[in-house]
């Protein structure tokens, strides 16, 4: 009998890995991913898919130290590629999309500005991600410097962990303006608060986003069939919705 109920228990937690799945997904992927799982969900009824949003560098250090993520959504195709050569990953780099970067605010009217309205001695506090493990921090900086207005607003910056609090900071009105992610400035909410001006992309660096299967992912089948999901006409049309560049459309 005993050895009934032990295999009984065997097969439930397997059971139970196999329909789990949990996604460290980079922060400007917070709406799009929410309608990816839920389209995804529609055909596996039973996925548990637990998700964790934040910046691609710190999902990094916390995957190198082990943490339990089965797929890793960077918004920068580098931290994978770490991770890769560090042998923490159980699949290749596959670039997913390319990210914009936005000039965002509910209380200006952002569409109507550029980098050097920045300067404009009434704006006194500027959201950005912070640039020290956000990629979108790290392209701000580089859009900064190319529009040539580092110097002026520099003092005025405040940093947000990643690029989701840093849209908070100006929702909130901690800052009257933000650089943030397309993606978050095209979502539903976002959309009806504000208005945004599209930063050119050849002010910084390309946004080459990527996902990679983790180590832990290992005998994980949801894990593969999520991705797989991916790059599905409806997984893509997702991603198109919310301003993503396709990397064969780049």
């Amino acid at each position: 009998m005993k050895i009934w109920l032990s295999l009984l228990l065997l097969l439930i937690t397997t059971a139970t890995h196999a329909a789990t799945l949990t996604i460290a997904a980079a922060a400007d992927l917070k709406f799009a991913m929410g309608d990816l799982i839920h389209d995804f969900k529609q055909t596996h009824p039973d996925a548990v898919i637990n998700t964790v949003y934040g910046s691609s560098g710190n999902f990094y250090t916390q995957i190198t130290q082990g943490a339990p993520y089965d797929v890793f959504f960077s918004a920068d195709v580098r931290y994978p590629k770490l991770l890769e050569q560090a042998g923490k990953t159980s699949s290749p780099v596959v670039p997913y999309a390319f990210g914009r970067l936005v000039l965002w605010s509910n209380s200006m009217d952002a569409s109507k500005m550029t980098l050097a309205s920045l300067t404009n001695p009434a704006i006194t506090h500027i959201a950005v991600a912070n640039p020290k493990h956000a990629p979108y921090g790290q392209r701000a900086v580089e859009a900064l410097h190319a529009a040539g207005v580092w110097s002026q607003v520099a003092p005025k910056l405040v940093y947000g962990e990643n690029i989701s609090q840093t849209t908070e900071f100006v929702q909130s009105g901690n800052a009257q303006v933000g650089l943030i992610a397309l993606s978050l400035a095209m979502s539903p909410k976002l959309a009806s608060q504000g208005k945004y001006w599209l930063i050119p992309d050849t002010m910084h660096s390309p946004m080459e986003q990527a996902y990679v299967l983790t180590d832990h992912a290992k005998g994980n089948p949801l894990a593969q069939q999520f991705v797989t999901y991916l790059a599905s006409p409806a997984g893509q049309a997702i991603f198109i919705k919310y301003g993503f560049t396709l990397p064969d459309k780049q």
